[in-house]
């Protein structure tokens, strides 16, 4: 049986293009893998920080509450964002509760800076600086999280992986990022005491 050179270079060509179709198929589909891993880890490690936040704030607020008795909204403010944090909401809840209790940490440590009676306090000194060494670390993995969803939400949109998101139910993640409300400026005017 002799085969025919052309057929034989058409066949080729064929197996040539799926292997390659396959191959290309097979490195996108890691690749957007690989990347919803990172993604998933750095807002695990994202969690790790709000939740010693989390537990480190009423610690504050109780050191504080004494001396600040008449700055009561702060506290309550405070202690009202704090509640919102469940490491069961999705990240974007997650975050908008994060943004809102770090805007309540700051209006507290201005309002903190007023009373020297507290800036003299060991133990206030320490949680500020372990709660102020917690929020540099939520920024800090707050911008590697949304670096890694900025490259699986560019990834999943240009080609070969835009055309396997649908086959696949890849769609764009939300960045860690502030609402609206969050981003205004805090109120940190010193009542009369």
């Amino acid at each position: 049986m002799r085969i025919d050179p052309v057929s034989l270079a058409v066949l080729f060509a064929v197996v040539l293009v799926a292997f390659l179709v396959l191959f290309l198929v097979v490195t996108a589909y890691n690749g957007v893998v690989a990347l919803r891993q990172r993604i998933d880890k750095a807002w695990a490690n994202i969690e790790v920080v709000l939740k010693q936040r989390h537990d480190q704030l009423p610690n504050l607020v109780n050191a504080v509450r004494d001396v600040m008795g008449f700055e009561r909204d702060v506290l309550e403010e405070v202690t009202r964002q704090r509640a919102r944090w469940s490491p069961d909401d999705a990240p974007p809840v997650q975050a908008a509760a994060s943004e809102g209790t770090t805007a309540a940490v700051r209006t507290l440590f201005a309002t903190v800076e007023a009373y020297p009676e507290l800036k003299s306090q060991t133990n206030v000194l320490k949680l500020q600086g372990e709660i102020e060494r917690l929020e540099a670390m939520i920024a800090d993995r707050r911008e590697l999280y949304n670096d890694s969803v900025y490259r699986y939400n560019t990834t999943i949109a240009t080609v070969p992986a835009l055309i396997l998101a649908p086959l696949f139910g890849w769609h764009a993640r939300e960045f860690f990022a502030a609402t609206a409300d969050d981003r205004a400026r805090p109120d940190v005017s010193l009542r009369p005491g």
